[in-house]
C-alpha cells in the first residue's frame, strides 16, 4: 500500500513570539516494512537554523530556530510512503514469566536493546495498580504475545474513547481509575501494566488510516496522529498491538517512531520567548495512492486545474 500523507501543524499566539527552538518527531522512519519514496519540511517562518540528526532511539529528530517576531507558526510535512505488511511474530513461543527471567540475562544486541523497555518512564512507570489489572492475562503457560493480546483486548473492552477526559500530563493511575482516554493514554496504560509484569514494551508514534463511512467521501484533515505498542519476546521477536482499536498494526499503519513513552516521540516540543496564550491545530491526511489515481481519472482535467490554482481541492495533492 502507498499512502499520500499530509500533517499541517498551526500555532497561533495572542502576543508576538521572538524566538522558538523546537525539536520534531515527523519524520516517518525507514523500516524493512515501510519505505519512504520522498518527504518534504516546510516551517513558516523560516528558521535561521534547521538540522536533522538520529535520536537514541535511531528516530529522525530535527531542530529548527526562528528568530524573527511572529504571532503564527505552520510546520507542514508532505510524504509519500510504502506499507508492506510485517513480518508475522511466531504464535509459539515461551511462557511470559520464563521469558521475563531470560530478559534479565540476555546479553545480545537485541535482548539489551529490548530490556531497556522494561524499565520505568515519566509517563508509563510500573505501578502496582497496573501490576494487578494485568495478572488475571498472566496464567501459567501464556506466551508474552498471548498475555499482550488478551491485555489489548480487555483494555478496548474496559475503557472508553473519551478526547475530553485527559491531556498527556494525565497520569496512567487516573486513567485506570476513571477508564476513560484517547491512544496515548490507552499505550501508556498497556505499556505500564507489561512493564509492572516484567515485560518490555516500548510506545509507537505515527498514523493510522480513517476509512470513511460507506458512499461518503473522505473529509480532509480527518486524520489524526496515533500511538500503539510494541511488546518484545525473546525468540519471537516484536508484537504491535493497538489498545484503542483491538488489533495487530497492519499496512493502516505509517510509523514515525519509537520510544520509552510520548516524551520520547512527541511530534513537536521546545522552548519559546513570548507568545502568551498559545492554541494548537492539527490537520492529517493518510490517502491511499489508489484513491487518488482514480480521483484524477474521474474529474476533468479543467476541473483538476481549477481546483489547483484555488488550493481548495478536498484531495491535497491535487
Amino acid at each position: 500500500m502507498i499512502y499520500h500523507l499530509r500533517h499541517l501543524t498551526s500555532f497561533r499566539y495572542t502576543q508576538p513570539v521572538t524566538f522558538v527552538y523546537n525539536t520534531l518527531h515527523l519524520k516517518p522512519r525507514e523500516l524493512p516494512w515501510q519505505n519512504i519514496k520522498s518527504f518534504e519540511l516546510e516551517i513558516e517562518p523560516a528558521p535561521v537554523v534547521q538540522t536533522e540528526r538520529l535520536d537514541y532511539f535511531g528516530n529522525t529528530a530535527t531542530f529548527f530556530m526562528i528568530q524573527s517576531p511572529h504571532d503564527a507558526m505552520k510546520v507542514l510535512t508532505k510524504s509519500i510512503i510504502e506499507v508492506l505488511p510485517r513480518p508475522i511474530a511466531p504464535q509459539a513461543g515461551i511462557p511470559w514469566d520464563t521469558a521475563r527471567r531470560i530478559m534479565r540475562t540476555n546479553t545480545t544486541p537485541n535482548g539489551l536493546d529490548a530490556y531497556q523497555y522494561s524499565f520505568p518512564s515519566l509517563y508509563a512507570k510500573p505501578l502496582d495498580e497496573a501490576r494487578a489489572y494485568t495478572l488475571p492475562s498472566c496464567r501459567p503457560g501464556m506466551t508474552v504475545h498471548a498475555v499482550a493480546t488478551e491485555l489489548m483486548t480487555r483494555i478496548d473492552t474496559d475503557f472508553t474513547f473519551d478526547p475530553k477526559a485527559t491531556t498527556i500530563a494525565t497520569p496512567v493511575t487516573e486513567v485506570l481509575q476513571n477508564r476513560r482516554g484517547v491512544c496515548q493514554d490507552f499505550a501508556h496504560l498497556m505499556i505500564s501494566c507489561l512493564r509492572s509484569v516484567g515485560i518490555a514494551a516500548r510506545y509507537m508514534s505515527g498514523y493510522i488510516q480513517t476509512v470513511p463511512p460507506p458512499g461518503q467521501p473522505r473529509l480532509a484533515g480527518a486524520d489524526a496522529s496515533h500511538a500503539w505498542v510494541s511488546v518484545y519476546c525473546p525468540q519471537a521477536g516484536w508484537l504491535e498491538l493497538d489498545p484503542t482499536n483491538n488489533q495487530v498494526a497492519d499496512e493502516q499503519y505509517i510509523t514515525l517512531g519509537w520510544g520509552r513513552d510520548y516524551q520520547d516521540v512527541s511530534p513537536a516540543k521546545g522552548v519559546l520567548l513570548g507568545g502568551g496564550q498559545h492554541t494548537v491545530h492539527a490537520q492529517v491526511d493518510m490517502i491511499p495512492e489508489s484513491e487518488i489515481l482514480q480521483a484524477q481519472k474521474n474529474r476533468p482535467q479543467q476541473q483538476i486545474q481549477h481546483q489547483q490554482q484555488q488550493q481548495q481541492s478536498q484531495y491535497w495533492w491535487l
